[in-house]
């Protein structure tokens, strides 16, 4: 029988994390069960943490973006980093974790997070633990559901920034960079270049060449459009090259992204002469009020997980699938990242757009080789 069930947020920061929490809470209440809530992910659960929730705690959250539990992305029980004798070692305190929630009566644990996350509770529920994940994730990039929430708010904040950086561009006649997250897809670069009409797209997906964005760059100028606008996800990589990386704690030899957009700046400029401009639109992209989608979307797989719960089916997470919410086994979730097709229609569609994915020239007119030819 369930009496008692644990909700914590892990990872990177998600607008519609509260909404999740409270379809959660008030879904739980309708069973008559407690919940408690988990402070800052992993590191609540090792510290035991804890908070009980009911309705007055999650009341009216459901529009206010982070999350009122706290998160981190450096608590993973499996691989806790300590240091000794001036040295970071990882260490495994999953059985602390686990005897934590036995001891403060858990029947189960509501987990939402990201590929991470979702790693993490599939483990959890290999030793015994009940767990029931909830996808969570900007970059939409969990195979099992065909929307994360957190994604379309991303998507909206990031367009926005793109419908005002082109009047100011085009003001200007200058070419306009703008780095966006996605560390191993590039959904966010995609959806919001289509939507901001923008010149050019960088994914992890589809390795560029410099010359080639430098190029089409010129041929837009060439043919009397005096600025650009070229979007590139922070996972973005050149032909033959690596990712950029900016270090952080490398004594915990843990690497962050980030510089992709400046070095592409700097290029257009080496190879152009061009004036170029770069923005990083960074966190911004995870702040700020979740959109009506992503609140109801939210709502929803807070509300399916806690009848997945009733129902029995522990490691699994609620998944949406068309449009109903249904559970999917976590192992299907995490069996490999969702990754833009570089073949498929939603690329095709902004190549037949005239965008520069940096692996060809492609422009929305003749070149003149090819006016001579026909």
């Amino acid at each position: 029988m369930v009496r008692k069930i644990a909700v914590m947020t892990g990872g990177g920061d998600a607008p519609g994390l509260n909404a999740v929490i409270r379809g959660v809470v008030k879904t739980a209440e309708t069973y008559g069960w407690e919940v408690i809530g988990i402070k800052d992910g992993g590191e609540g659960l090792l510290h035991e943490d804890f908070v009980k929730l009911g309705s007055d705690e999650v009341h009216g959250i459901a529009s206010i973006g982070g999350t009122i539990l706290g998160t981190t992305n450096r608590g993973n029980p499996f691989s806790y980093p300590i240091e000794r004798d001036g040295h970071v070692e990882l260490v495994d305190r999953s059985g602390e974790a686990v005897d934590n929630l036995k001891k403060a009566g858990v029947d189960c644990l509501v987990a939402i997070g990201g590929d991470g996350g979702m790693n993490i509770a599939h483990r959890l529920s290999q030793l015994g633990l009940n767990v029931v994940g909830v996808p969570k994730t900007i970059d939409n990039d969990l195979m099992a559901t065909d929307q994360t929430f957190g994604f379309d708010t991303a998507i909206q904040t990031a367009t926005e920034a793109l419908d005002r950086l082109t009047t100011t561009a085009e003001a200007h006649h200058r070419v306009m960079v703008v780095e966006v997250m996605g560390r191993d897809a590039g959904w966010i670069a995609l959806h919001s270049g289509i939507a901001g009409q923008a010149n050019a797209i960088l994914i992890p997906e589809i390795p560029f060449g410099f010359g080639k964005i430098a190029e089409y760059v010129n041929e837009r100028y060439a043919h009397g459009k005096s600025y650009s606008l070229v979007v590139v996800s922070e996972g973005a990589r050149p032909l033959d090259g690596e990712p950029v990386y900016q270090e952080w704690n490398p004594a915990a030899g843990v690497r962050r992204l980030g510089g992709i957009g400046p070095k592409v700046g700097d290029e257009i400029v080496r190879k152009t002469g061009l004036e170029t401009r770069v923005t990083v639109l960074g966190h911004v992209q995870r702040g700020g009020s979740p959109t009506s989608f992503d609140r109801v979307l939210a709502t929803r797989y807070g509300v399916e997980a806690v009848h997945a719960i009733a129902d029995g089916k522990f490691d699994h997470l609620v998944a949406l699938r068309g449009t109903a919410i249904v559970p999917v086994p976590i192992a299907e979730a995490i069996r490999q990242l969702k990754h833009v097709d570089p073949e498929g229609e939603l690329v095709c569609a902004a190549r037949d757009l005239g965008i520069c994915f940096g692996d060809v020239v492609s422009v929305p007119w003749p070149r003149q080789d090819e006016k001579a030819r026909a």
